[in-house]
């Protein structure tokens, strides 16, 4: 299933929080909702929502999900994947997918959560 913007979880250390903030520099990120402000440290340091517009498109740049769950709740929950030679970033596992969708329960989220859990049959049917 497509969705129309990219969603990352961060680590709020401020070390994270700098490289987030050089990163969406370079992307020329502004908020979607109030395109004549930038995000800052202050508001990459909370567990907020920051909903962005880049010259690439959405990106959803969150400190948690579900319930309160952060980057470092979420990092035990995640598998590796290569994106593009060389360049290889953390995913929620389908198992943390579901659940967190069936925490959070809102209308996308449910509408997504049979095509989430038969693509997990099938994954563990060929395994």
């Amino acid at each position: 299933m497509s969705t129309f913007d990219v969603d990352i979880v961060h680590s709020t250390s401020p070390e994270n929080v700098a490289r987030i903030l050089s990163a969406l520099e370079e992307l020329d990120a502004r908020y979607r909702f109030r395109p004549e402000l930038r995000p800052g440290v202050s508001h990459l340091s909370s567990r907020g929502h920051q909903l962005l517009i880049t010259r690439f498109g959405p990106l959803d740049v969150l400190g948690m999900i579900g319930k309160g769950r952060t980057y470092s709740d979420l990092l035990p929950l995640t598998e590796e994947m290569e994106v593009r030679s060389g360049i290889r970033v953390r995913v929620l596992s389908l198992e943390a997918q579901i659940a967190i969708k069936e925490e959070v329960g809102g209308e996308k989220d449910v509408a997504v959560l049979p095509l989430l859990r038969r693509t997990l049959e099938e994954s563990r049917r060929r395994e």
